[in-house]
């Protein structure tokens, strides 16, 4: 038996939807739900295996209701009438969709390919997925002395920890404390380039000058800084810096 939920705010939609599902595929269990509330609560009841989940709906949208959920152990599949971003970003995140109307053929199709395949970390696909909805802004915003910094983000060349303190070096010398440990200040750095070396460091790939071999490597940086490494991170890194 699979347990599917559906939310679409479009009474019509919703119940044509239902329809093709009972009469065309066979051992399932349906939750309808009329908003993206009503759906929140339903599938952290219900535990789904399914969920056909419409993307424009007035009280909030689809990738809203999906960052709000707590219980994501389930196969997704998106309805929508049109919104080429949003399909776009869909596809990026290897998402299923479905346009409306709904095709007979290509729902069937759709269900047999998720009776076929084995439980996919969604989780994952939801963060490229909201990444893509949501991008991140090209500035860093740091706060300390009383100011907000706004930083290019190739201006920082590395961060390096300081018991509850962490000090930003930037590229022209610049020295910024945050009063703030560098594990919470790093989720402001998500983005490709920048690197936890080690529990102290975080640096810029694209500030690396010169690798260091030894029991002890380093990394020396641009602005003549030197980043320790850990052993754990030593192979990941010459990896990433393609290093001989």
């Amino acid at each position: 038996m699979l347990k599917i939920v559906i939310i679409d705010d479009e009474k019509n939609a919703l119940e044509a939807l239902e329809w093709k599902l009972k009469k065309y595929i066979d051992d399932i269990e349906i939750v309808s739900c009329n908003s993206p509330i009503e759906g929140i609560a339903c599938i952290e009841k219900t535990h789904p295996e399914l969920v056909f989940l419409d993307i424009q709906m007035p009280e909030m949208d689809g990738f809203t209701l999906l960052e709000q959920l707590d219980y994501k152990d389930f196969k997704l599949i998106f309805t929508t009438a049109h919104d080429k971003f949003a399909l776009q970003a869909i596809k990026v995140s290897a998402i299923d969709y479905l346009l409306k109307p709904i095709d007979k053929d290509e729902l069937i199709s759709a269900i047999e390919k998720v009776r076929k395949t084995t439980q996919e970390n969604l989780e994952y696909k939801l963060q490229a997925l909201l990444k893509s909805i949501h991008p991140k802004p090209h500035k860093i915003n740091i706060a300390a002395d009383n100011k907000i910094y706004l930083l290019d983000q190739n201006d920082v060349v590395m961060l390096k920890a300081d018991k509850s303190y962490t000090t930003i070096f930037l590229k022209d010398n610049t020295q910024i404390i945050v009063s703030k440990t560098l594990k919470e200040v790093e989720k402001k750095f998500d983005y490709p380039q920048y690197y936890r070396v080690h529990h102290s460091y975080l640096i810029n790939t694209n500030h690396v000058k010169e690798y260091r071999k030894g029991l002890g490597a380093e990394l020396i940086m641009t602005n003549n800084l030197t980043a320790s490494i850990s052993r754990k991170k030593k192979n990941e890194l010459i990896s990433l810096l393609s290093l001989d």
